[in-house]
């Protein structure tokens, strides 16, 4: 019931959303969403837990934000070998009384997980606040990378490539104007910001 509220909820908040009952069908489906945040409890009920879930995932794509939404007084309660990853959030379910708490703990991890070619970027400018796979997904439309070239090369599914390309789109601005080509636009923000990228320079976290 949990899970449902904290799905509705962020998506209302217009983020995308998928959800798993289980860490072993989040593991399952990963590479598939390539997503930026992970909201996990800590006890799941069986292994993996939250911690060595966030573990696992975190090694696979170091740019994964964490926000564990659990009833343990703080991760220092939490018993076991496996510590939170660097940078990981914690919210007590106590806490959330309303969608702007868990929203800034999200908003805080994603901040977090910006790439350090766009942390000296003034704050207006476009790319400031892209995460590091959105900036992943720029340099490869940069280099001329077809969606099913991404996908190939990353080794996720096409859809998923598609997903990343719109979030990236959104990020920027240029998802809804019909006026312009996003791609190009997209093309041109980063050749502005970065200069023109070597190809098979692209990081494939």
């Amino acid at each position: 019931m949990v899970r449902t509220l904290v799905e509705r909820s962020l998506e209302a908040d217009g983020f995308e959303v998928a959800s798993y009952a289980t860490s072993k069908q989040a593991i399952k489906e990963f590479h598939g969403l390539d997503p930026d945040v992970l909201v996990a409890d800590i006890d799941l009920g069986e292994r993996p837990n939250g911690l060595e879930l966030a573990t696992l995932l975190r090694a696979q794509a170091p740019y994964l934000g964490v926000v564990f939404l659990s009833n343990y007084p703080s991760l220092d309660n939490v018993e076991g070998p496996t510590p939170a990853p660097p940078g990981s959030s914690f919210i007590h379910k106590s806490m959330v009384d309303g969608p702007d708490v868990l929203r800034s703990a999200i908003e805080t991890a994603l901040d977090d997980t910006r790439d350090p070619l766009i942390v000296g970027l003034p704050d207006d400018r476009p790319l400031a606040h892209l995460s590091a796979p959105q900036l992943n997904m720029l340099r490869y439309l940069a280099e001329g990378w077809s969606n099913a070239e991404i996908s190939e090369r990353r080794g996720i599914t096409q859809r998923a490539t598609e997903r990343l390309v719109s979030r990236t789109f959104h990020a920027l601005g240029i998802a809804d104007d019909p006026t312009v080509n996003p791609r190009v636009v997209a093309t041109r923000l980063y050749i502005q910001n970065f200069g023109v990228p070597e190809p098979g320079g692209a990081s494939s976290s």
